[in-house]
């Protein structure tokens, strides 16, 4: 069972401040969106409470990617403690995911 949650534009801050969050900026109808979700399954039940990954859906929640400019999806950007560390726009391999989350536990 994936330990993702939906967040959106009003628990946003909420969120991503606390400790280490990957944000999958996302859409139904994006195809590499959904390639990329069964991988991102598979990160959060290995890390566990290492670090929580979310996904919010642009088309629903338009503000929070309007505000941290982001032009394509899906965007995973990392935050520590509420500041964006790392960013990375389309799809990525669990290999490249990983090393990104490892780089800041």
């Amino acid at each position: 069972m994936s330990s993702i949650e939906n967040i959106t534009d009003q628990n946003f801050e909420e969120v991503t401040n606390d400790g280490l969050v990957l944000v999958d900026f996302w859409a139904p109808w994006c195809g590499p969106c959904k390639m990329i979700a069964p991988v991102l399954d598979e990160i959060a039940n290995e890390k566990g409470e290492a670090v929580k990954i979310v996904k919010l859906n642009v088309d629903d929640h338009p503000a929070t990617p309007q505000k941290f400019a982001v032009r394509g999806i899906p965007t995973l950007m990392l935050f520590k403690n509420g500041e964006n560390v790392e960013t990375k726009v389309g799809a990525a391999t669990k290999a490249q995911l990983t090393a990104l989350i490892d780089k800041y536990l």
